[in-house]
């Protein structure tokens, strides 16, 4: 076991002081992981100016490791794989968990690969068996879930997916521990050069309380009306699966997914829409799903609370028409 007692790390992923939400969700399962090993978790916290998120995740470790430099300013998986090896080969961890995003698939490969320490990336659980890693996968497009060992190892680095596990609020009073950037200036063959904000939709769904979210079974463009009055009569947003999307039925942002975005509303009802392993990653951690598919082996009734196994333009009308009543 790594020389920080079986630690737990995890980066805490940020930018321009929007701390990303996988950042929580490492955070929690670090918490639940270091509980099983009677050990601690770690944040690390690169950038300049963070004091703010600094701030934001005392509560959520047992210490902050807070890495300061001008070269950090903004995220640059090249700059952060240098100061990462430097720091997880003074303090050796037994796990580093990063998320898999898109900074995180650019830096972890490298990183366990200066550390010459065993890397599974896209995991979407993990598991310790007498303080034994064994991470959950899903190849074939999420038809499987296959339990993937480690070699014995002292140390070891995951990647996770988003949305593969809850976000719950710390009460820790993490210690603050200021290291100084071992890197000088950003890697002339990779700098930062500009970051461009992406065009705003109409709505936020992430912002979203209540989504009606509808899919392949609507069959026409036409047939959105029906579930956009659906949508209002709730006091909830219009989203879509993929296929919505390719059709250019909604535009992009209104998707929900592993390609799209990921959304926790207190309402998600999931209308035609067939439960791809896609589109669960994007939504299955909402407080409520409702899924209306005539299909009854469709895998979103997997992970459904609510299921109605029936033709949607025969359910939606008469729903519609109950939550007036309710209301009036």
């Amino acid at each position: 076991m790594g020389g920080e007692m079986g630690k737990i790390f995890t980066l805490v992923e940020h930018r321009r002081g929007q701390i990303h939400d996988i950042s929580f969700e490492l955070l929690t399962k670090g918490r639940d992981l270091a509980a099983q090993l009677n050990s601690e978790v770690v944040a690390l916290v690169l950038g300049h100016g963070t004091e703010e998120v600094v701030e934001r995740v005392k509560g959520e470790a047992h210490q902050v490791l807070w890495v300061k430099g001008e070269s950090l300013k903004e995220p640059n998986a090249e700059a952060y794989q240098i100061v990462l090896s430097h720091i997880l080969k003074e303090y050796n961890p037994f796990l580093t968990l990063i998320g898999h995003t898109a900074l995180g698939m650019d830096l972890a490969p490298p990183l366990a690969a200066s550390l010459d320490i065993p890397l599974a990336t896209d995991c979407v659980g993990i598991e310790l068996e007498d303080k034994r890693v064994i991470t959950i996968r899903q190849p074939y497009n999420g038809k499987l879930n296959a339990r993937v060992s480690f070699a014995d190892a002292p140390a070891f680095m995951i990647t996770l997916r988003q949305g593969s596990f809850p976000s719950e609020e710390g009460n820790l009073t993490g210690k603050v521990v200021d290291i100084p950037s071992p890197l000088e200036k950003e890697p002339d063959y990779r700098r930062f050069v500009e970051y461009i904000e992406a065009a705003v939709g109409e709505v936020d769904i992430t912002q979203a309380d209540v989504i009606i979210a509808v899919g392949r079974g609507i069959k026409e463009k036409e047939n959105l009306a029906l579930l956009e009055d659906l949508a209002d009569s709730l006091g909830g947003v219009l989203a879509c699966s993929r296929p919505i999307v390719d059709e250019g039925w909604l535009s992009k942002d209104r998707q929900v997914g592993s390609s799209g975005k990921t959304v926790k509303p207190k309402l998600y009802m999931a209308i035609g829409i067939s439960g791809a392993f896609q589109h669960i990653t994007g939504m299955k951690n909402a407080d409520t799903i409702v899924a209306i598919n005539k299909d009854p082996n469709a895998p979103i009734f997997n992970v459904a609370h609510y299921g109605i196994v029936d033709d949607l333009f025969k359910v939606v009308p008469v729903l519609k028409k109950k939550i007036l009543e309710l209301k009036g």
